[in-house]
């Protein structure tokens, strides 16, 4: 039987540096002979992420409770291409996913993050999820431009919060304010790892037990 791939995801607020280390990690590991994709979260290109990106760039409103169920339909209609690929042993490095969804959402509507969770319910369970948290000074040092709709320091404060809460203590919590080459380093060590250690693990489910 074929090894599966690992299944990890990054997440931490806007202006973290998530997609730079998903690109170096995927890049690495390719490097090294091993099947690696990088994902993201919204994906735009969907009928679905299409709507979500005109709300994203303020075009169009939506009510919030709306949109989170369509960034969660968004993450259900990419359910299978993720499955096909870890199954295919190429191992899929996403930037942000459900942790996201719930922690965004829990933030513009005070939803609990418990209802925030139950529309993702089911979904393939990631086999890792790294945190990278940086100084709320570094974030908007980073072009924090108000550009997008979630774009702005004072919502930020509650989704970083919102993700210290969603933590289950299985997450890696990563200081994002080191060199990204350190940051990658440790990343890509604990990226061969899971690797490694889920080959012969069947999918999870999320939430589920």
């Amino acid at each position: 039987m074929r090894s599966r791939g690992a299944f990890l995801v990054l997440e931490g607020c806007d202006k973290v540096g998530k997609s730079t280390q998903v690109r170096m990690l995927v890049e690495a590991l390719n490097n090294r002979g091993i099947l690696a994709v990088a994902k993201a979260f919204p994906d735009r290109k969907t009928k679905i992420g299409e709507v979500l990106n005109k709300f994203l760039s303020k075009e169009v409103e939506l009510p919030s409770e709306a949109a989170h169920l369509l960034f969660s339909a968004n993450r259900w209609e990419c359910k299978q291409d993720i499955i096909k690929s870890l199954q295919a042993g190429v191992t899929v490095i996403v930037d942000r996913y459900a942790a996201s969804g719930a922690a965004y959402t829990s933030a513009a509507t005070d939803k609990s993050l418990s209802w925030c969770q139950e529309a993702d319910r089911g979904l393939p369970c990631p086999d890792l999820v790294v945190l990278l948290q940086v100084h709320e000074q570094t974030q908007h040092m980073r072009n924090m431009r108000d550009e997008e709709r979630y774009e702005n320091m004072t919502f930020q404060k509650k989704v970083s919060s919102n993700f210290e809460k969603l933590n289950d203590g299985t997450w890696k919590v990563i200081n994002g304010e080191q060199d990204r080459k350190v940051i990658h380093k440790e990343l890509l060590e604990d990226t061969l790892n899971i690797i490694e250690k889920v080959k012969d693990r069947p999918i999870g489910l999320l939430y589920e037990s």
